[in-house]
């Protein structure tokens, strides 16, 4: 094998390891970029629209992973938006909301069944606008949830799964998933393990329906279900909770204890039932697909 063979590949690009190198590469400097000149713009805005209290780190981080997608499939690729689902078809409004139903489902009926057990408890909490409140966890917890599905199940998995099959890439992308939450409060094995399930869960939506916009919308209202609704911790970070909130009251291994509902094994039934449905609706597709009916979800 040649030097070029080492790097290109027979048809004529990069080989994959070097390009997912090249694209991490690019978008943590795009990241440190953005936040030299962009993030004091995003504060100003913040500060303009009356929103106070809310980091502007998930807005460059995913403002940087855009940037990094960009470049990859722009110059190392030399492909589309499509390739990385995120192109006109993916953008359909009904795969917004298939994502934002299973993700709020699939953490909300383990929460509630913790309630109804009385393993989570209501407990007051200094008072102040649910609105509000709801309002900047929002502006936080969106870009976090679209950096963290651009970085990894954007062009990543695209990229991997040139090489090793749906299967391989969603197993290695889900296991990075979950290592980069081990610095989170709380972390330990199970909740790490538990946090690579949720990147099947969530790589499961995306294919089902070939869209990251429905993964990042499963993953904001899995999110936003456990912040916002019912004031929990997510990942081990507590966000702002006026006057409620639900705390553990029963055994870590199924509340998650101050990792939050998704760091217990209700939390993982949610995710396993998330990916079940969105395999049926996988199996759907391409039944419809082989019979030559156009399905809303096809790709």
């Amino acid at each position: 094998m040649t030097a070029r063979q080492v790097f290109v590949g027979e048809d004529g690009r990069l080989r994959a390891l070097w390009r997912v190198v090249a694209f991490l590469a690019f978008t943590f400097a795009a990241i440190n970029l953005v936040a030299a000149f962009v993030g004091p713009i995003v504060t100003e805005f913040f500060s303009l629209i009356g929103i106070h209290g809310v980091s502007n780190d998930t807005w460059i981080e995913a403002i940087g992973a855009l940037l990094g997608t960009a470049f990859a499939i722009r110059f190392l690729d030399k492909r589309t938006w499509a390739d990385v689902w995120l192109g006109a078809a993916a953008r359909r409004p009904v795969l917004w909301i298939i994502g934002f139903a299973i993700g709020v489902f699939a953490i909300g009926l383990p929460i509630v069944a913790l309630i109804g057990i009385h393993w989570l408890k209501e407990v007051d909490s200094p008072s102040g606008s649910w609105l509000g409140a709801g309002i900047r966890v929002s502006v936080y917890l969106l870009p976090a949830a679209l950096f963290e599905e651009l970085f990894v199940r954007g062009y990543l998995l695209s990229a991997l799964k040139e090489v090793w099959g749906w299967v391989w890439a969603i197993v290695a992308t889900s296991i990075g998933f979950g290592l980069l939450h081990l610095r989170n409060n709380g972390a330990n094995v199970e909740s790490v393990t538990l946090v690579t399930l949720a990147g099947v869960f969530l790589a499961m939506v995306l294919y089902a329906t070939r869209s990251l916009y429905a993964a990042w919308m499963a993953h904001f209202a899995w999110n936003w279900t456990m912040a916002v609704a019912f004031h929990t911790a997510v990942s081990g970070i507590p966000l702002e909770s006026p006057g409620y909130r639900y705390v553990d009251a029963g055994p870590d291994w199924a509340t998650g204890g101050v990792w939050g509902p998704e760091g217990g094994l209700l939390g993982g039934a949610g995710m396993v039932g998330g990916a079940s449905v969105s395999y049926l609706l996988a199996r759907r597709r391409r039944s419809l697909a082989s019979t030559g009916v156009a399905a809303n979800l096809n790709s």
